[in-house]
């Protein structure tokens, strides 16, 4: 899938921008990745909030395989065909992957940071 035909898709959620990734694209607004395109197929950060609207949906995982063999699944599902193709629906199921990535990264903050995402003081 080319970056135009992302774009159109999305272009109801405001200015995105897609980078070149491990033989696919990244999908980035607000400066986090919330989709990623593999294979000319879209795919929609979850978490434990959302993945249960992709369940309902039919929706897989997007997997990839390890150098050892392995399947590895990863928190981005599948974007059903249908919302590919009605705006409506483009704009719900990527308003849940801008937030399912927002919570990602400010726990990931945290976790790092501490409090609030503010580091630690040193103890004497």
């Amino acid at each position: 899938m080319d970056s135009e035909a992302i774009q159109d898709i999305f272009r109801t959620l405001g200015p995105i921008r897609i980078r070149r990734m491990f033989g696919g694209q990244g999908i980035y607004r607000d400066e986090v990745m919330f989709a990623l395109e593999a294979g000319g197929e879209l795919y929609l950060k979850t978490d434990a909030e959302t993945r249960p609207v992709f369940e309902a949906m039919n929706s897989r995982p997007f997997t990839y395989q390890t150098k050892d063999g392995r399947s590895t699944a990863m928190s981005y599902w599948l974007m059903p065909e249908s919302a590919i193709e009605d705006d409506v629906e483009a704009r719900r199921l990527g308003t849940l992957a801008l937030e399912a990535a927002h919570r990602a990264r400010a726990a990931k903050a945290r976790k790092a940071g501490g409090r609030g995402g503010r580091s630690r003081p040193a103890k004497a």
